[in-house]
């Protein structure tokens, strides 16, 4: 349940960021309740994910997926650059997700 949670705050604190990004520096009304409601929900939900998680792993773990979660994005909608280093990069952040996940005793 624990790892469920922290998914869904890293979810949520992607969907912040992208948000943001529309929100134009909070110039625009509901991309800007978007991030607000975002990073409530990436606060709350990260905070219960970590009742049964370690501090280091759940803090990794939930900036990693959702660094990817925005680069991806920022990739598919935004045309930006998706260079084989780039992209490699990308698989790395993932493959320390899922070592964390692997030696997790939770």
């Amino acid at each position: 349940m624990h790892w469920f949670l922290l998914i869904l705050s890293a979810v949520a604190e992607a969907l912040f960021g992208i948000a943001t990004f529309y929100s134009r520096g909070y110039t625009q009304l509901w991309p800007s309740i978007g991030a607000v409601a975002a990073g409530a929900s990436t606060a709350v939900l990260l905070a219960f994910a970590m009742k049964g998680l370690p501090l280091g792993v759940a803090f990794a773990v939930w900036s990693g997926l959702a660094a990817v979660g925005t680069v991806v994005f920022g990739i598919i909608y935004l045309g930006e650059s998706r260079s084989p280093l780039q992209l490699g990069l990308i698989a790395t952040i993932l493959g320390g997700v899922v070592g964390l996940k692997l030696i997790s005793s939770n």
